[in-house]
C-alpha cells in the first residue's frame, strides 16, 4: 500500500485502465552490439519519442531467446511492454530483437536481420519533429498470407502506434512510415509529407524521403500460443458500443433511424373538412365535379 499521495498516484498510474496509456518501448543496446545496429537503434528512439526509454551502456549481456527474466524485470521496473535490442555475432550478425510483454511476460518475439542500412543522418533534408504520430503502410501479399509476417505487421503497428486519437488534423499529418514484403524481405521507408499549392482547396502532395532506410529478414520467431494472444487483445465490454436497434450510421457519419409503424387503414383516415370541398345543396358530385339535379 502506498504511504504517500505521490506514491498513490505513481500506482494508480501504472494499474490497468480501460484505456491504456500510449506504449512506452525499451531500447537496448546488446553487449556485442555493432556499430551499424547501435546506429540503427538511435534512429529509431528518434521516431519513437517521446515513449522510448534507450540502454545505451555496453552492460546488458541478456539472451532473449535464452533467459527473458532480465527484459520481463526491466519491463515492469519502466512499465514499458514494447523492446527492442541491438546484438552482432558472427552467426548472426546486425541483429535486431523486436518483441512486446503482457502483464510484464513475453508474449511474443520475432528476430530480425539489418540489411542494406541507411541513416537518418545521411539524408539531408528536414526532418519531422519529436512526437508526430506517423502514418503506416503495409504492402505486399505475405503480410495478408504469411503467420509470421502477419504477426510481425501486428507488432510494428503495436510499436509505432502512438497516441490514440479521436480526429487527424491534415496539417499535422507529416510523417510516413512503410514497410513493403517482397522476395522474403521487408523494405522500411520513412517520407515527409509536404503539402504543395495545387491551386484548389486540396493541396499536392508529394513524399520526401527523410530515413532511416533498411532491408529486414526474419530469423527467429518466438510467437504467442492462440490462448495467450487472444487473452492478450481481449477488449474490456466498457469500450464495446452497445448496439442499438434500427439505428445505423452511412459512411459519412450520418446517423440514420428505421421507424415501423402498423398498416394504415386510409378509408378511416380523418382528413381536414373545408366548405370548400363540399358540395351546394340539392347537388351531387360526380367525378369530383359538383352538377346540378
Amino acid at each position: 500500500k502506498p504511504k504517500t499521495q505521490r506514491g498513490k498516484r505513481f500506482l494508480e498510474h501504472r494499474e490497468s485502465k480501460v484505456i491504456e496509456n500510449c506504449k512506452t518501448a525499451l531500447l537496448i543496446r546488446g553487449i556485442s552490439a555493432s556499430g551499424t545496429v547501435v546506429n540503427c537503434l538511435k534512429d529509431i528512439v528518434q521516431l519513437k519519442k517521446p515513449h522510448a526509454v534507450f540502454f545505451n551502456k555496453k552492460n546488458n549481456d541478456s539472451l532473449p531467446f535464452e533467459d527473458i527474466t532480465k527484459l520481463e524485470f526491466f519491463s515492469q521496473k519502466n512499465d514499458a511492454s514494447l523492446f527492442l535490442m541491438a546484438t552482432h555475432n558472427k552467426k548472426r550478425p546486425h541483429n535486431l530483437i523486436m518483441g512486446r510483454m503482457f502483464d510484464h511476460r513475453l508474449l511474443d518475439m520475432i528476430e530480425l536481420g539489418l540489411e542494406d542500412y541507411v541513416a537518418l543522418k545521411d539524408f539531408h533534408v528536414a526532418k519531422v519533429a519529436a512526437g508526430i504520430k506517423p502514418c503506416l503502410i503495409f504492402t505486399g501479399e505475405a503480410f495478408e498470407q504469411q503467420e509470421n509476417y502477419q504477426r510481425l505487421k501486428n507488432l510494428l503497428i503495436d510499436f509505432f502506434h502512438g497516441e490514440e486519437v479521436t480526429a487527424v488534423n491534415l496539417a499535422g499529418l507529416e510523417h510516413v512510415l512503410m514497410f513493403a514484403a517482397l522476395d522474403e524481405k521487408i523494405y522500411v521507408r520513412s517520407y515527409k509529407i509536404l503539402l504543395k499549392k495545387s491551386g484548389t482547396s486540396t493541396p499536392r502532395i508529394e513524399l520526401e524521403e527523410i530515413g532511416p532506410s533498411m532491408a529486414l529478414t526474419i530469423r527467429r520467431t518466438k510467437l504467442a500460443s492462440p490462448d495467450s494472444y487472444k487473452s492478450a487483445t481481449k477488449q474490456p465490454a466498457q469500450t464495446k458500443v452497445k448496439k442499438i436497434k434500427n439505428i445505423k450510421k452511412n459512411p459519412f457519419g450520418t446517423k440514420l433511424g428505421q421507424i415501423h409503424m402498423e398498416r394504415q387503414d386510409l378509408n378511416k383516415l380523418q382528413t381536414r373538412k373545408m366548405k370548400g370541398l363540399k358540395g351546394a345543396k340539392g347537388t351531387k358530385r360526380l367525378g369530383g365535379v359538383a352538377n346540378k339535379k
